[in-house]
């Protein structure tokens, strides 16, 4: 038994240490919990089979059979047809050139910076303050056109900051009205509240705008309102961190409702949603720190052309190539999800000096120029762990066996090398290490979902713009919690992630007692 022990131990040991200088934390946000195990590497299991994107035709089930009945034994036949696509059976060690690109902080922070000073590497105040600008511009033109409102007086960039503070304080306290704040309920906040009186909150809430009136250039047609602010964003989060060399593509979980998200799947989620909106990011996955993001809206023409694709893998592909286009040259990894997964757009990447890994799914993924016969399932038994792979230049087609099958594509790793998935109950589980990866990479960014869920500003305005903006200040925030606990300023008082936030809302209001609650 102990030895048993001791060679589980090697062998996690030795999969921790191929990801060694990625550095990935089991611990996103500094809080103990159910999913901060020490085992970093997820299981996979049957419910996420690929397979189960998959809809299953009882003539393509037969036509399977058929073809692999005339085929004899497995490969034979179709190893030939592979062969003429130019996959092949035969596998060639691989190697990927040295990430071109430091990661980490681009600056270091002092140890007396505050939650806010992080917070306005992302939004100082010249971006408050053109806030404040359009605000007050806003304000004059409605009531020019609708009539005077007497009780409302130019906003002050005290008080927008501290309107920033109280609907921010709703990812804190995760109460979805914001004027919940001074009621006499359960999330009143009577030392926050004195700042400022609920009616003069209201009307700034009234007349808050990013961009006032729509330009005479044009420019996006439907972001118009917040494209300044989301522009500015980008370059911040460019210009404050370079993400380490493995990065993931995918639509970060939006937490809406904090007592339904604990009692549904992800897909009841995402079916509950009626947004008009989606977004994808580019998210460093060793320390979940969001690169890039992407907002496409849903039915509203733009200039990029998203609108007119009706095929989901083909605007995805374009979307992918939105968040990359500053990664050229750098030899990144990136993983994705099935719906952004193909042949076609790896060998683009490759070209610039980007490499992928993804997983397939025969309904989601674009799978053109995929050999056949490892897109069809064996009617054989299989054995958990088993693995399949075909090879075409730099690229590696893998079937890989755990409860159901699972395919990868990817030119990021070699197919000679063997990796180990490890599972509390069942032991390792022996995989290329393709998919090792994979796990490894995804399982952190899906803990970072869980536990980013939570701090999501719960005010749910019901303008778009509104809904982005806000949802937008909520990563801000996370990234800028990532940037202290890479700081200096972090092992002088280490706050959780909610503690970090309540300082952050009392600096906003400017309140003298700038300590978390315990």
């Amino acid at each position: 038994m102990a030895e048993c022990g001791r060679r589980g131990l090697s062998l996690l040991e030795e999969a921790r240490s191929r990801y060694e200088s990625l550095q990935i934390s089991d611990d996103v946000f500094g809080e103990s919990g159910d999913d901060s195990s020490e085992n970093p590497f997820y299981s996979t299991t049957g419910d996420s089979n690929s397979d189960n994107y998959t809809e299953t035709n009882p003539d393509d089930a037969r036509a399977g059979k058929a073809r692999s009945q005339s085929c004899g034994p497995p490969g034979s036949v179709s190893n030939g047809q592979a062969q003429e696509e130019g996959w092949s059976d035969s596998l060639q060690d691989l190697s990927v050139p040295h990430y071109q690109d430091t990661h980490g902080p681009t600056q270091k922070m002092p140890a007396t910076a505050t939650a806010m000073d992080f917070f306005q590497l992302f939004v100082p105040d010249n971006v408050i303050q053109n806030m404040v600008t359009q605000t007050n511009m806003y304000a004059k033109k409605y009531q020019e056109r609708f009539g005077s409102d007497e009780g409302w007086t130019n906003v002050t960039l005290a008080e927008m900051k501290a309107f920033l503070g109280y609907v921010t304080s709703t990812g804190v306290n995760r109460c979805e009205s914001v004027l919940s704040i001074w009621s006499s309920g359960f999330f009143s906040n009577r030392s926050i509240a004195l700042k400022m009186s609920q009616a003069r909150f209201e009307k700034i809430l009234k007349y808050f705008h990013v961009v006032a009136f729509r330009s005479s250039q044009g420019g996006s047609q439907g972001l118009y309102k917040i494209q300044p602010f989301l522009d500015s964003l980008q370059q911040s989060f460019a210009s404050s961190f370079r993400p380490s060399q493995a990065q993931v593509l995918h639509e970060p979980l939006i937490d809406e409702d904090p007592v339904f998200i604990t009692t549904c799947t992800e897909r009841e989620l995402r079916k509950r949603k009626k947004r008009k909106f989606s977004l994808w990011v580019r998210q460093c996955s060793s320390t979940g720190f969001i690169c890039q993001i992407y907002v496409h809206l849903k039915e509203v023409p733009g200039p990029d052309g998203l609108d007119t694709l009706k095929n989901k893998p083909q605007l995805h592909s374009l979307v992918a190539k939105q968040l990359c286009q500053n990664l050229a040259g750098r030899n990144a990894i990136i993983f994705t999800g099935p719906s952004i997964t193909s042949l076609n757009l790896f060998q683009e990447f490759e070209k610039q000096g980007i490499y992928c890994c993804g997983l397939l799914s025969t309904r989601k993924s674009d799978c053109t120029g995929l050999p056949q016969s490892m897109l069809i399932n064996t009617e054989a038994p299989q054995q958990r762990g088993q693995s399949h792979i075909k090879m075409r230049g730099n690229m590696s087609i893998i079937n890989w066996y755990n409860k159901g099958n699972f395919r990868f594509l990817t030119n990021a790793y070699s197919p000679t090398k063997e990796g180990v998935i490890i599972k509390r109950k069942s032991g390792e589980i022996p995989c290329p290490l393709a998919v090792e990866a994979f796990a490894a990479h995804l399982s952190y960014i899906c803990k970072y979902d869980d536990k980013y869920s939570k701090y999501f500003i719960f005010h749910k305005p019901n303008k778009t713009w509104q809904q982005v903006f806000w949802l937008t200040i909520s990563i801000a925030i996370n990234d800028a919690y990532i940037l202290y606990k890479m700081s200096d300023a972090y092992h002088v008082k280490r706050y959780s992630r909610a503690q970090f936030g309540e300082r952050l809302v009392k600096e906003l209001l400017d309140m003298d007692d700038c300590s978390p609650t315990q």
